[in-house]
This record gives structure tokens, sequence and C-alpha cells, in this order.
């Protein structure tokens, strides 16, 4: 467990108050924790197991976070990803359930394509976060976060009774499969030698049911959250050991835990919901503006649209911005200051960065400091320091798309 205890540290984190971007230490976890298809591979790999979102989850393994880091950016690295709530909403009026709950355009998917979609609420705060497929199956494929489980399966069973009770063709089915993140940018190639499906012709945010070495029924969506290319493969549990012992047989793939996912989340500009994004904040004040379907802005026919929809065009009291300066690390909670020394917003998430060697931030300021370049000064330990507004990614993403 030291070593876990020296990775936290690294990050800035402390075990007696970690934050839920990481988890708790086990021996803090009072609640029965849900163990994944994994649990027993992880311990056998040495997985430093940590409670997150009331899963047990491996936060490290026998590598420093930071080599975790480096080796996805560099090779590609296996992550659990088995707690994320995955969906599935069948019927003729799929999408009429899910456009009543989210911003986007999902009538506009092709067959097997997926996006980033807001389930907002009628004040126009953001529920969570969620990947939305229109799947060739005739269904629509749901990936949301953990830490929403229970919120967002009784959002959507709920619309579903609704739409039921009006003669609507609806309906929803938990899927009880493993999530495996294979990220890097060698992702693809080690990927390749187990399926016969040409992942050329897989690109950015779209995704199909295949054979994954020797594993039936799998759907691999090209897909992740690092930044990195790579991909999501839903598995059935059963068989979900035999695939990652597969993938790391070879030596291009590392296992790698939250820790790490974290910090690549962050360097690509990516939310963690409950940190960066809430119920509290628009997809406007989030900079979040673009997941808003065309059609959707037009019609305002979403949840929480005739808040939304007007700050498009006017102002927003805050938006989520970048953040970079040297010397002690930027930490969730941390006060910004303008120059003059007034408090004007807090960071979100913050940590080293391990590829820019520099520390970075998300956090929120009022819009007339938004602008990238203007300087800032954030509070770390009491002492103020100076910050910089940046554009965000902090590290460009290397998602693959056809060209």
């Amino acid at each position: 467990m030291q070593r876990a205890v020296s990775m936290v540290a690294h990050l800035g984190l402390r075990l007696k108050v970690l934050p839920s971007a990481l988890g708790r230490p086990l021996s803090c976890a009072k609640d029965v924790l849900r163990r994944t298809p994994l649990y027993d591979f992880h311990l056998a790999h040495g997985g430093k197991m940590v409670a997150f979102a009331g899963w047990s989850l491996p936060v490290q393994y026998r590598d420093s976070h930071v080599d975790s880091h480096l080796h996805t950016r560099r090779h590609c690295s296996l992550f659990d990803v088995s707690h994320m709530l995955q969906t599935k909403i069948l019927g003729c009026d799929r999408v009429k359930l899910m456009e009543s709950l989210v911003v986007g355009d999902i009538a506009e998917l092709r067959p097997n394509q997926g996006m980033l979609s807001l389930f907002t609420n009628e004040a126009g705060g953001i529920l969570d976060d969620l990947i939305v497929t229109s799947t060739s199956e005739g269904y629509l494929y749901v990936v949301s976060n953990a830490g929403c489980w229970d919120k967002d399966l009784a959002l959507m069973q709920g619309k579903v009774r609704e739409l039921q009770n009006m003669g609507s063709d609806v309906s929803l089915e938990v899927v009880d499969n493993a999530l495996l993140a294979l990220q890097g940018p060698t992702a693809a190639q080690v990927l390749q030698a187990g399926v016969a499906d040409d992942l050329r012709k897989l690109p950015f945010m779209t995704s199909a049911v295949m054979e994954v070495f020797g594993v039936s029924g799998c759907r691999v969506t090209r897909c992740g959250y690092t930044g990195e290319d790579g991909v999501e493969i839903s598995v059935p549990a059963a068989g979900a050991v035999h695939l990652a012992t597969a993938l790391l047989e070879n030596p291009e793939v590392k296992l790698a835990g939250l820790a790490a996912r974290d910090s690549l989340r962050l360097e690509a500009g990516l939310c963690l919901y409950g940190s960066d994004i809430d119920e509290h904040t628009t997809p406007v004040e989030g900079s979040l503006s673009w997941t808003l379907g065309k059609r959707r802005r037009t019609a305002m026919d979403f949840p929480g649209a005739s808040v939304i929809v007007p700050q498009l065009k006017g102002k927003v009291q805050r938006r989520r911005v970048g953040l970079m300066c040297e010397g002690a690390p930027m930490r969730a909670h941390s006060p910004i200051l303008n120059t003059e020394g007034t408090v004007i917003g807090t960071v979100t998430s913050g940590c080293p960065s391990p590829c820019l060697k520099k520390n970075v931030a998300m956090g929120y300021v009022p819009c007339e400091y938004s602008r990238p370049g203007t300087p800032l000064l954030v509070e770390v330990r009491r002492k103020q320091q100076m910050a910089v507004v940046s554009k965000m990614p902090f590290v460009t993403t290397n998602y693959y798309t056809l060209k």
C-alpha cells in the first residue's frame, strides 16, 4: 500500500481527504464495494485497490503513476472501466426518449455512430455526461458515469415508464458486460491482431460488434477518455479475464489505473463529472456548447433549453478554463485570484502534467478573465503564485479520424 500512498502524495492528494477523482483506500471504505469481473486479475497483477464510486478499482499497479501515464502516451495501456453504467434503449421511440433527456441530436447519428452528450435538468444544469451510440442492431447503446449510476438509471427508467404510459414503444436494459479501455497510439495495432474487422475503417466515435481474441459478442467503440487513439470494448463478463490476458501478452500493453486515467484526461482537457461539471453548471459555462445539437438549439426541446440557449448569445457569469503554472501544483478548491489579489474563481481539477513538466488545472473564472494568455494568481498552500489561462487540451489529442 505504501507505493500507492507515494503515488497519491505525488498527485498532491492526502489519503485522509482523498477526493472522488481517485477514490478512497479500502481501509477507509465502510460500505460493501462492488467488484468488476477483473477484481482477482487486478490483485494478481499488483493492483493497488481503492474505493471509487462504490466500486473496488485499481488506482495503480507495480509501475509508478507517471510511468503508466507516459506509457499510455507512447505505447498503450489497458484500463478496467467496468464500473461505468452500460444500458440499451430499445424500441421504435428510443430516439424520442433519449432526446427528451439530452442536449444532442441523436436522430442525426448514422448507424454505429456515437456522440458525447449531456443529461440536463430544467434549470440548465448538467446531470451527467454520457456517450450515446446508435447501433445498426436497432438500439441505442449508452455509457454513463458510475458515480451517477443510480441517478442516471432512475432518470432513464422514469422517462421509459412515462412514455410507455403514453403508448410509446420503448424499453431499457442494463448491460451486464465488463468494459475495457485500450488507450494509446499503438492500441489499434495491438487489437488488430485479435479481430477480423479492419480497424482502419473504424474511426473515432464509431462502433461495431465483433469477436475479439476469441471472445464473441464484443462491442468495440473507437473512443476513450485519455486524448489518445484507442477503443472501449464491452465484453461479456465471462470473457473479460481471457480478453485482458490476451491483450497483455503484447509487450506494447501495460495495465493502468485510476491515477493515470485522471492525469491523462486532465491533460486532454476532459471533464470529470462531480468536479469540473455538475448540476449547478450549464453546458455553456462548462465550455461544452459544442454538445448542443444545431436542430435542438433551434427547437429548444431539451431540458433546460430556456436557460441554456440564451446563454449561447448572451453572457454567462463564468466559464471553465485551462490554467498552467510552475511551482506548487494547483489542486481542486484552490482559489483563483486576479492580479490585484481578489478571489474570482476556484480550481476544479489539477495535477502536475507528466508530459509537459508543468502544472495544469481547470477552473471557473468570470468571462472577462477567460481569454487564453490572461495572467492570474492561484493560492496554493496559502501562498499566491502566478498562473496563466491556457487553451485546452493541454496536450494535443490523437483521435483517429478518416482523412
